[in-house]
């Protein structure tokens, strides 16, 4: 059935369709990432205080300056 052959509803059901196991996929992953996250804070405080530099922390976690300095001085969990 072409596009124009189909009502509202049904292009609505399709786009819901093809939209859930991407939008699915991006949730699974941002909790994965918050778990992450959970456990590289204190490592990510313990490296600042040996004093790993700023730019080496964020070479090897993808980490903003910003966020390294945030969660050195926070801490957190």
């Amino acid at each position: 059935m072409a596009d124009s052959e189909l009502t509202p509803r049904m292009l609505r059901e399709r786009a819901e369709n093809e939209l859930r196991p991407v939008a699915q996929r991006r949730v699974e992953l941002l909790a994965e990432l918050q778990e992450i996250d959970r456990k590289l804070r204190p490592l990510v405080r313990k490296a600042v205080t040996a004093e790993v530099s700023y730019r080496r922390i964020r070479e090897l976690s993808g980490l903003s300056p910003a966020t390294i300095r945030a969660w050195s001085q926070d801490p957190g969990e």
